[in-house]
This record gives structure tokens, sequence and C-alpha cells, in this order.
């Protein structure tokens, strides 16, 4: 599986390093963007060390693609995205992003995200995208759906954020809705 550098409008999609740490530490840190992801706040650089190397191990073992998402003007990485889950076998893989909230309501995130769609379903010849979001993030789900997808369901108390379950609404998006 080769990991391509995809470029955008505004953004380049690249693989992920150890130098991106400290600009994934400014907004992972952050418990506004965190409270979306189903996760805690990083507390130290540390974390955000193992988080890249957590990525790659994904790679090296064909279970996830996750690129840096790095603003062309500033060359700063501002999020990320990519397959968290990803099944080559079964031809699915699960959606996942980030986004530092200094560039949130820019449409950086709706530029990645059909750039990835596109790659999943003609490179990695992917046949179903899902995703699954904090039924509270709302402007999550309305990306998703404006990209294409679709809701399947709701998940009750899937994941534990602040120490109680919640419920989480699962959509999907398959390659013959995507070349309609």
């Amino acid at each position: 599986m080769e990991f391509k550098l995809i470029e955008t409008t505004r953004l380049y999609l690249r693989q992920i390093t150890q130098y991106d740490a400290d600009d994934m530490f400014e907004y992972l840190s952050n418990y506004t963007v965190t409270k979306n992801l189903g996760r805690e706040p990083l507390n130290n650089i540390r974390e955000s060390y193992e988080i890249i190397a957590n990525l790659e191990i994904d790679y090296n073992n064909c279970k996830g693609m996750r690129w840096a998402m790095v603003h062309k003007g500033s060359n700063k990485l501002i999020g990320t995205i990519g397959y968290d889950s990803l099944d080559i076998k079964n031809k699915k893989a699960e959606i996942g992003y980030d986004l530092n909230p200094y560039y949130w309501k820019n449409g950086f995130t709706m530029e990645a995200i059909s750039e990835v769609i596109r790659f999943g379903f003609e490179k990695l010849d992917i046949n179903r995208i899902s995703a699954v979001v904090l039924l509270e993030n709302e402007p999550s789900i309305k990306l998703l759906k404006k990209s294409g997808f679709k809701k399947e369901g709701i998940l009750r108390d899937y994941v534990i954020q602040d120490y109680s379950p919640k419920d989480v609404e699962v959509l999907s998006l398959l390659k013959r809705e995507y070349y309609r």
C-alpha cells in the first residue's frame, strides 16, 4: 500500500511524521477538540509521539492510513484525516479526522475528505466507508452527510466520554452511491 501525497487547493495531505508532534499536541491538548473524538485531551508532548508511532504501526500492518493536513500557506499541520480502521480483504474502512479549532468553519475538512474518499474508492478499491460520530457533534454529522454519507443508525452507549456513556451515529458511503 503506497502512501500517496495528495494536493488540494489549500492543503497538502501527506504522511504524518514525528516532526508533526508539536502541532498535533497544540490542538489535541484542547478539550474542545477531543470531546468530539471520544478521548481525553493530551497531557504532554510524549502522547503525540505515541499517537504518531501507533499510526505508523497501523499503516505498516495495512490496518489504517492517516494523512497530515498541512496548510499550504504556513506549512503547518492543522489536522489529520484518514482511515482509522482499514480492512482491505473486506473492502471497508472507517474514516476519521480532527482539526485545530483555529481552522474550523473554513472548509478545510470538506476539502480533504473529498480527496480521501476518492483515494479510498479509486486507489484502495474500498467498497464501503463508514464513520462513527458522537451525537453531539452535529457539525461532523452535517459534513459527512454533505459528503454523501447516509445515516445507518445509533449505537447506544458506544463510547465513554467524561466518564459517562455516549451514543454515536453510524453513517456510511458506498462506492456505488459515490459514482452515481
